[in-house]
C-alpha cells in the first residue's frame, strides 16, 4: 500500500467520522462514504458518497456535502500531517444500487429457471416404474 493510498483511507476515514457526530446537517441523513480517489501529488480528492433513499436525497446530500466541503477542508487539514490539504469534491456512487439491481434479476432467472424445471416435469408425466416381473429378475 502506497502514500496515496493511505491517505485516501485516512481522509475516508475522517469524513466518515465527521458525518457520523460533528456534521449536524439533516440532509447527510444515511450518508456512507464509500472510497476515496486522490490524484498522485495528494492535492485533489474525489470523496464517493451512497445514500440510503430516493434519487432526491441523493441531490439534497450532495447539496449538504457541498455546503460542508469548507468545514470539512479545514477538518481535513487540522488532522492530516500534509504540506497541501487535498481540494476535495463529491461525488454520487450509485454501484450499491446497481448491485441490488444485478441481484434482484439474478433472482428472477433463478426463480424462472425452477418454474421452467417444473413444467418440464409436469409435461412428461408421472415417473415409470418397473413392472413386478422387472423386479422379480433383477
Amino acid at each position: 500500500m502506497n502514500r496515496k493510498d493511505k491517505v485516501a483511507e485516512e481522509i475516508k476515514r475522517i469524513v466518515g467520522t465527521m458525518l457520523q457526530g460533528e456534521i449536524h446537517d439533516p440532509r447527510l441523513g444515511f450518508t456512507t462514504i464509500t472510497h476515496v480517489d486522490l490524484t498522485a501529488d495528494l492535492r485533489f480528492a474525489r470523496i464517493y458518497f451512497s445514500v440510503y433513499g430516493k434519487p432526491e436525497q441523493w441531490e439534497e446530500t450532495l447539496k449538504g456535502l457541498e455546503h460542508a466541503s469548507g468545514f470539512i477542508r479545514r477538518a481535513l487539514g487540522e488532522r492530516l500531517n500534509l504540506r497541501f490539504v487535498p481540494e476535495i469534491v463529491f461525488r454520487a456512487d450509485h454501484s450499491s444500487e446497481y448491485s441490488i439491481v444485478i441481484e434482484q434479476q439474478l433472482e428472477a432467472v433463478k426463480n424462472l429457471d425452477k418454474d421452467n424445471m417444473n413444467a418440464r416435469e409436469k409435461a412428461r408425466g408421472p415417473k415409470k416404474t418397473r413392472s413386478r416381473t422387472q423386479k422379480k429378475r433383477s
